[in-house]
């Protein structure tokens, strides 16, 4: 079973683009800003001390979008084991109706802090945002 986590994001007006709504580069933001949230209201603190995480790739399809004052709930859930240093987080937002607004998987590489090399992602690592 894999634990999910959700956050809500409102649009605000220097998120929007001259199209009237969120600027892609903010879901962008707000894609990261999501699992960065995840990481740190999950992950046990000895290894939030010991690692943290970079982006290596993003994969997105927008579906759908809101306009300012509008909000977006952001879900996010890592389905499967890591290979070595790399884990894939899937992202979804909806709007209030529950339509899917935008969907990402995003490739992620663990580093250590002491060294800022690749660090092999440990099962014990993510045990906790897969329970």
């Amino acid at each position: 079973m894999t634990s999910r986590f959700t956050k809500p994001f409102t649009a605000a007006p220097e998120h929007i683009d001259e199209l009237g709504h969120v600027n892609n580069s903010v879901w962008v933001q707000w894609i990261q800003n999501l699992a960065t949230a995840h990481w740190d209201a999950v992950a046990d603190p000895a290894h939030r001390e010991q690692f943290f995480w970079v982006v290596i790739r993003h994969e997105i399809d927008y579906r759908g979008n809101i306009a300012a004052g509008e909000t977006a709930q952001g879900e996010t859930w890592i389905p499967d084991a890591p290979r070595g240093a790399k884990s894939v987080r899937h992202v979804e937002f909806t709007d209030q109706s529950g339509k899917r607004l935008v969907s990402a998987q995003t490739t992620w590489a663990m580093l250590d802090r002491a060294t800022g090399r690749l660090a092999r992602v440990r099962p014990e690592v993510l045990a906790r945002f897969q329970n």
